[in-house]
């Protein structure tokens, strides 16, 4: 741990612009230290000048694969340059307080460990949830004091939940284990505290690809050990610019609407003894239509069939960037767009048809692209955001033209971070 004062001298001085410069690629420098300093500011006027760690975890973007991970099935993900980040220091006592730039204070007791009911959908469920699951892999973890501030937009797509989470478990693997879990395992103790005690029934991507960082191509066939490979591609390299294009859209009421998805898909595993798609051979699915449509709903059945061309898809995806064949990555991201909206169905809610501002952007997207480049729903849909492959000679007119479409600010051009999760300082 380094002194406060003393971090903010080196980054004021750019000790640390080596790291930044990864983390940031794209983005102006000093912007970026600035907003270091002035977090360890705000640490240093809530719990005083101590000696302290800054810590980093990053947004993710889902490349491929809408929907299949739940179904235990493979996954293209990247992580980004916008990060939450954290001024920590351990404490001394057994309470972990976490200040978040525009939140209340949260302080948790590390006396009690077991989920609560009031903390469902709350940060602290997170905070708590994750100090339990080191503390059931025999970890003596204890207190300590962190502020935090995101610029992972919430409500994108880009899973700023899964960041928050990233940044619990690096915190508390770095003061009080040695920093002896890997990646995977902070993923798993994440996806844990969202699961147990936040009360979202998530799959493990968005935490795998924000703790991981690159782009990672996911197989969760076996959830206690699931493949993970690093791809090195550059899309960047490519002649394209990553854009995730902000609808407008409110995820409000739509909990219903996400969960019938896994919902309806293990309905149709059910129809044939199993718990997930991923177990059911595709070729046994497509001989029992008739009696799926009968027993599970026509759009459980289409739901399915997304399920295996998407699984299929996500490791094809995998290839083209391993190869460098990125028109193959383009037209496989557009065949994953159509699949999502005529089967998946995750574009709009089937319950407000007069709210189609995912239907709009992609609309948009395929007018300004003209047939170039790529673009797709992004994330769990119905409302949030859509990916964009976009040619660089066209950038700025394809951003000019989605803001004026949809509001200014909405497209957000960003770069993949090479890492996941860490320690910053």
């Amino acid at each position: 741990m380094t002194a406060t004062s003393v971090l903010k001298q080196k980054l004021s001085e750019g000790a640390y612009d080596e790291k930044l410069r990864m983390l940031y690629a794209g983005q102006e420098l000093t912007g970026r230290r600035a907003r270091l300093v002035d977090l360890i500011e705000r640490y240093e006027a809530r719990f005083g000048e101590t000696d302290a760690v800054l810590f980093s975890a990053p947004g993710r973007t889902e490349l491929g694969g809408n929907h299949t991970d739940h179904q235990h099935g493979c996954v293209l993900a990247a992580s980004v340059n916008l990060d939450t980040v954290a001024c920590a220091a351990p404490n001394g006592t057994n309470v972990i307080r976490i200040l978040s730039a525009g939140y209340p204070e949260e302080q948790i007791s590390l006396d009690s460990l077991e989920p609560r009911q009031e903390e469902i959908n709350r940060s602290a469920a997170i905070i708590r949830g994750t100090a339990a699951a080191f503390v059931q892999r025999g970890y003596a973890v204890g207190g300590f004091d962190a502020c935090v501030v995101s610029d992972v937009l919430g409500g994108s797509g880009l899973s700023s939940s899964a960041a928050y989470e990233t940044l619990i478990g690096v915190i508390v693997n770095h003061f009080f284990c040695g920093d002896a879990l890997d990646a995977m395992e902070i993923a798993k103790i994440g996806q844990y505290a969202e699961n147990a005690y936040f009360g979202k029934p998530s799959g493990l991507l968005d935490q795998a690809s924000s703790s991981v960082g690159g782009v990672v191509a996911m197989d969760f066939m076996d959830l206690r050990d699931p493949a993970v490979e690093a791809i090195d591609f550059s899309f960047t390299d490519c002649g394209h610019a990553l854009c995730i294009i902000d609808s407008g859209a409110d995820h409000a009421d739509l909990t219903d609407d996400y969960a019938a998805v896994p919902r309806e898909m293990k309905s149709v595993a059910a129809f044939f003894g199993k718990d997930v798609l991923r177990e059911v051979p595709e070729e046994q699915f497509a001989a029992s239509i008739a009696g799926l449509r009968a027993a599970c709903g026509d759009r459980a059945v289409l739901r399915a069939a997304h399920f295996y061309a998407e699984n299929e898809r996500a490791q094809r995806e995998a290839d083209a960037l391993r190869e460098g064949d990125f028109a193959r990555f383009c037209a496989l991201v557009k065949q994953s767009g159509q699949s999502s909206f005529m089967y998946l169905q995750n574009i709009y809610s089937s319950r407000m048809p007069d709210h189609q501002a995912v239907s709009i952007a992609l609309m948009t997207a395929e007018r300004l692209l003209g047939g170039r480049g790529a673009f797709r729903v992004h994330g769990g849909g119905f409302a949030g955001t859509i990916q964009a492959f976009v040619p660089n000679d066209l950038l700025e007119e394809f951003k000019t033209g989605i803001e004026a479409a949809l509001g200014a600010g909405c497209c957000h051009v960003l770069s993949i971070r090479p890492v996941g999760g860490i320690v910053l300082t």
